[in-house]
């Protein structure tokens, strides 16, 4: 039995999700964009894009309520780049709207504009060789709160990429845009546990 994936389709991008989270054996991973989709699934990915613009669309279609109940039912959350702007807590110097679900402070654009962009090898808290990591316009996690459960899982120059709290994920780069598929697979181990 498949588990299914639901990768928000909002705006962003969710294609190269999709595909690289259907390379995994087991998964069936589609976009969602409806409340009554996004109840059919095992577990849920905030894909890269701009975070104030799927921010006003999770708010406009009314898709904010139903993901905070998949996050209170233990179902995994993976937001990237941007989808880990939306879960945070905490926008430095920002009131946009937010999830809130994860007790991180984010700092967007935190390494520049889009010329920017880099790629780097990071060390990963329970992955054995290092993963190859591209950041386009990339926040960071400044502060995360450690008696709240969340888990450090890789830094770049001392700088927070990669955390986890419970049942949601946090990444400031895009493990869709490579290769391998080691951060997808510890995502959906998520669901498992």
């Amino acid at each position: 039995m498949s588990k299914i994936v639901g990768v928000l389709a909002l705006q962003g991008d969710f294609k190269e999700h999709i595909e690289a989270l259907n390379e995994v054996e087991g998964v069936e991973a589609r976009p969602v964009k409806t409340k009554e989709q996004i109840a059919q699934c095992d577990a849920l990915v905030i894909p890269g894009g701009e975070s104030t613009t799927i921010g006003k669309l999770m708010e406009r279609f009314g898709l904010d309520e139903p993901i905070r109940e998949m996050a209170a039912q233990g179902k995994p959350i993976w937001g990237t780049c941007a989808g880990m702007i939306v879960l945070a807590k905490e926008i430095v110097e920002s009131d946009q709207w937010r999830l809130g679900l994860m007790d991180i402070t984010v700092e967007r654009n935190a390494f520049g504009r889009q010329v920017d962009s880099f790629e780097t090898d990071l060390d990963v808290k329970g992955i054995d060789e290092p993963v190859h990591a591209i950041f386009i316009r990339a926040p960071y996690v400044r502060e995360v709160c450690e008696e709240c459960g969340v888990d450090v899982l890789a830094t770049f120059e001392d700088k927070i990429v990669l955390c986890r709290q419970g049942n949601l994920l946090a990444s400031a780069f895009h493990p869709e845009l490579t290769d391998d598929r080691r951060i997808q697979e510890y995502f959906l181990s998520m669901i498992e546990e």
